[in-house]
């Protein structure tokens, strides 16, 4: 155990490791299964205690590859639209991409933010507002205040968590990382509930 602790230590403290940071946010604001908040939360946990990396700089990095995803997105939604690919045309992503479309007419500004916190919820909704030409300039806006909100938010779980565990990173960052997606699936909860008291004249508005 001790030995992988050291592992875990000797690798956060290597620059490569941002990069890595940096290419799993970018990458999952278009391919949900990448896991990024997994990334953020694990490293921000060994952050608390070790001091690497450094958290502003995870937090900076976080928001960038979160930004550039997220808007990369809206480009392939632009481009290609939500029917290109095969794991687009799955019952699941086309309920999500019906209900974003909706849900982008009413409410554009909340949804983009909230969204950037759900996996296929934010995947979902910057597809479709690139499909839907939603104002780019709105949509670059918004995902600058989601992303940075985003990555802020995950690093502060992180640090929080990892504290109580200076002598056990691999722990700390276990439990962090599950205390993230749990808080993430009661905010996908509390969202669809919300969504359920909302008028859905398709009945399709669920996508979790």
């Amino acid at each position: 155990m001790q030995a992988i602790n050291d592992f875990i230590l000797a690798a956060a403290g290597q620059p490569w490791v941002l990069i890595l940071v940096l290419a799993c946010c970018i990458i999952d604001g278009f391919f949900p299964p990448i896991p990024s908040e997994s990334v953020v939360v694990g490293l921000a946990a060994v952050a608390a205690t070790a001091d690497v990396p450094n958290p502003w700089l995870l937090i900076a990095t976080a928001a960038l590859g979160a930004f550039t995803g997220d808007n990369t997105a809206y480009l392939i939604g632009r481009g290609v639209g939500t029917r290109r690919w095969r794991w687009m045309r799955g019952p699941r992503m086309q309920r999500a991409f019906r209900w974003a479309g909706r849900e982008l007419r009413k409410r554009a500004a909340s949804l983009i933010l909230v969204a950037r916190f759900i996996p296929i919820g934010r995947v979902a909704v910057n597809l479709t507002a690139g499909a839907t030409h939603y104002s780019h300039a709105r949509f670059v806006g918004l995902t600058v205040l989601s992303a940075s909100l985003w990555a802020a938010y995950s690093v502060g779980i992180g640090l929080f968590f990892g504290q109580w565990f200076e002598n056990n990173h691999l722990l700390g960052a276990a439990i962090a990382i599950a205390c993230a997606i749990v808080l993430g699936i009661v905010v996908d909860i509390v969202i669809s509930r919300i969504r359920g008291r909302l008028p859905d004249p398709a009945g399709e508005g669920e996508f979790s």
